[in-house]
C-alpha cells in the first residue's frame, strides 16, 4: 500500500492524521516467512517539519506465528510497534549533513518518490523489534539431541553426558594405554 505524501512534503506546518489496514500477510526474517495471524489497524501521523522534510510516527500491533527456539513448536509472539522517522522530498536540496544522508539511505526502502510503501516500512520495523529469544514458556525444556523427542512432553533413554573438552588430552592417554593392554 502506497501513500502520497506530495501534500504533506509541499506545505509547511501540514499535519494528517491516517488509519490503515495494513495488507502484510507474512514476514520474512533470515530468509524464513512467518505468517502474521493478527493484525491491528495502523495509526500514522504525518507532519510537515520544514520545506521538503515530513514526520512520520506511527503505530500498530501485530500478532505473528514463530517458533520457539528451543522445542521448536508454534508460538503467537505479539509485536507492539511504535515508531518515528523523518523523510525528505526526493527533489530536497542536495545534503551535506551526513545524519541526513544516513536518514536518506535508511528511508529508501519505504519512500518510493513522493510515496510512503507502508508495507515495508511495517517490515522494516518488525525487524528491528524482532525478539532474541522466542521461547513457548519460561521452562521449556527444549528438544533431545540425538533423537529429537519434545522434552517437555516427557524423558527419553538417550545417554545425554557430554564429557568435559579440557579433559580430552588425558582421555587420550587412558585411549592410548588400552591399546597397549
Amino acid at each position: 500500500m502506497l501513500v502520497n505524501l506530495t501534500s504533506v512534503l509541499t506545505s509547511e506546518g501540514k499535519t494528517e492524521q491516517l488509519q490503515l489496514n495494513p495488507e502484510l500477510e507474512e514476514c520474512i526474517h533470515l530468509s524464513n516467512p512467518y505468517r502474521i495471524v493478527h493484525k491491528e489497524p495502523l495509526k500514522l501521523t504525518l507532519s510537515n517539519t520544514g520545506v521538503g522534510k515530513a514526520h512520520i510516527a506511527g503505530e500498530t500491533s501485530l500478532v505473528v506465528m514463530l517458533h520457539c527456539d528451543r522445542c521448536l513448536t508454534d508460538v503467537e509472539y505479539t509485536f507492539d510497534l511504535s515508531f518515528s522517522r523523518e523523510v525528505i522530498s526526493p527533489d530536497h536540496d542536495k545534503i551535506t549533513d551526513t545524519e541526513d544522508t544516513d536518514s536518506i539511505e535508511e528511508e529508501s526502502n519505504f519512500m518510493e518518490g513522493y510515496e510512503l510503501n507502508v508495507e515495508n516500512l511495517v517490515s522494516n520495523e518488525l525487524l528491528i523489534n524482532w525478539p532474541m529469544k522466542v521461547l513457548c514458556r519460561e521452562d521449556c525444556r527444549g528438544i533431545c539431541i540425538q533423537c529429537g523427542k519434545d522434552l517437555n512432553t516427557g524423558t527419553c533413554d538417550c545417554d545425554t553426558f557430554v564429557p568435559d573438552p579440557r579433559m580430552a588430552a588425558i582421555q587420550d592417554i587412558f585411549n592410548a594405554n588400552n591399546k597397549e593392554v
